[in-house]
């Protein structure tokens, strides 16, 4: 089974290698030398998966990136080129050729009908990233996870990777506005990830215009996007599914904590926030949590933290009382008749208190003013 281990020595070692021309094949055509790590059965004829020269963008170089880590497409040669009769004799074509058949591997986005999504409730439009993703990602975390594709853990990680990263992408690529309005936005963002890739391509000002000097930088940019998506996955597996479980426990033992069932104490701090809203609404929960209590790993004392409306969303479900705001330990423990305070944040949507009872009292009385 393939596992990651070593990836970032590999990655290193995949950007320094050379491009390697294409024999017998148009000056327009090119190979690109990308990592390998070896074929899983050792014997297998290399594969060859095709993407268009020239100006490249994040969704075939990340794409190029996710078919490698295949077994099918293991350590498979990338062959950079729009001539059709190239395309036609290769193992894989992304980005280019203007078919989609996943039972050819053909995973263009461009032709006239197209209207793939990932399904699963996302509406956004396909780039050849996410068609890729959309067939090999349950293999792809399931290697990471060293699980089943049918585990039920791989089905979650593949949906929360896909929420979280795959799906900008996607957007980016096809020209999706991240919101439903004709306003400007209010700033410029230029840091995302594929307008980092898009800073591989050749500066015009450059003399060398050259297919290796293309290749080279496609190279960096596969080795960009790729290597942030296994970090992606690999946070979900390591971090966002224990926290996961951590919260689901939490959350059905909120009715010991108070019997309002609108207070939730994690037992063990962890990134909560966004399991909590998905949590809820898999498991019914109603009323909704209104503060969420924890202790903070540095100072020991316990937070008693407002729950927003929405993941999105700055508002709180229900602050923290308003003439606590902007209050700080003896002050704020004489208003609020709870000894231990240690603050409110103005905006009233976290507190502090130096003992779980003093944070406890804090929400209960929260849920009432």
């Amino acid at each position: 089974m393939l596992a990651f281990k070593g990836f970032t020595q590999k990655l290193i070692s995949f950007q320094r290698r050379t491009v390697v021309p294409l024999m017998a094949t148009p000056l327009t055509n090119s190979t690109v030398a990308a990592f390998s790590t070896g074929s899983p059965n050792g014997t297998a004829p290399i594969k060859r998966v095709g993407t268009h020269n020239g100006s490249f963008h994040c969704d075939e170089a990340l794409g190029c990136f996710m078919i490698r880590l295949t077994d099918k497409f293991f350590g498979a040669e990338i062959v950079r080129t729009r001539d059709p009769k190239v395309l036609e004799t290769l193992d894989a074509v992304l980005d280019v050729g203007g078919v989609y058949d996943p039972s050819r591997d053909r995973y263009d986005h461009h032709q006239k009908g197209f209207n793939e999504v990932f399904g699963h409730g996302f509406t956004t439009k396909l780039s050849s990233a996410g068609l890729v993703y959309k067939h090999y990602g349950t293999e792809i975390i399931a290697k990471e996870l060293k699980l089943e594709q049918e585990h039920p853990d791989v089905h979650r990680l593949f949906l929360a990777v896909y929420r979280s990263f795959m799906e900008a992408i996607d957007a980016i690529d096809n020209g999706v506005n991240q919101y439903d309005t004709d306003l400007p936005p209010r700033y410029v963002n230029n840091t995302n990830l594929s307008s980092r890739v898009g800073k591989f391509n050749l500066d015009w000002m450059d003399p060398d215009q050259s297919s290796d000097k293309e290749n080279e930088a496609f190279q960096r940019a596969m080795s960009l996007a790729g290597s942030e998506f296994l970090e992606v996955v690999r946070f979900y597996a390591r971090s966002w599914l224990p926290a996961r479980t951590i919260v689901m426990e939490c959350l059905a033992a909120r009715n010991t904590v108070d019997a309002s069932g609108e207070i939730m104490t994690l037992n063990k701090f962890c990134p909560w926030k966004l399991h909590l809203f998905e949590l809820e609404e898999e498991m019914k929960i109603d009323p909704p949590i209104k503060y969420v209590l924890y202790e903070d790993d540095r100072s020991k004392n316990w937070r008693v933290q407002a729950v927003a409306v929405s993941p999105d969303k700055f508002e709180s479900r229900k602050p923290l009382p308003a003439q606590w705001r902007g209050l700080r330990d003896e002050e704020l423990s004489k208003e609020s008749g709870i000894p231990g305070c240690v603050f409110v944040h103005m905006s009233g949507f976290i507190g502090g208190n130096a003992t779980y009872e003093g944070a406890l009292a804090m929400a209960r009385a929260g849920l009432k003013l």
